[in-house]
């Protein structure tokens, strides 16, 4: 019963890590802007590969009672790397001082700036 009830949670894990890999590499492809673009990989992907990285791990201790510390160490490595580079990714884009009419319209107010007047 319990060997039933492991494997299918493993199965939901691995599925839904699944489900945000493609959901993260959709909204590379299809969003517009670029830091859309980079947003989605980096949130959603990262998500879908801790959830392998948790049921690989957990597999491994519920099968054989062993700790593998290698996807232990991989998943820290995703979640400190990865928010990491978005940032700076973010950053240079910023940076690139792109000319404001380029940009697609905000949903409200300007684009987190100071009017040209309190400059």
């Amino acid at each position: 019963m319990i060997a039933t009830f492991t494997d299918w949670a493993l199965s939901a894990l691995l599925v839904l890590g699944g489900l945000f890999g493609l959901i993260g590499s959709w909204g590379l492809i299809r969003l517009p802007d670029p830091l859309q673009r980079l947003h989605a990989p980096t949130k959603a992907t990262t998500i879908g590969v801790g959830a392998a990285l948790v049921a690989a791990g957990l597999d491994l201790a519920f099968t054989q009672g062993v700790i593998s510390w290698q996807e232990a160490l991989v998943a820290v490595f995703l979640f400190v790397t990865a928010p990491l580079s978005a940032l700076w990714l973010a950053r240079v884009h910023l940076w690139q001082r792109i000319p404001k009419d380029s940009l697609p319209p905000p949903a409200s107010g300007d684009w987190a700036t100071f009017p040209d007047d309190r400059r």
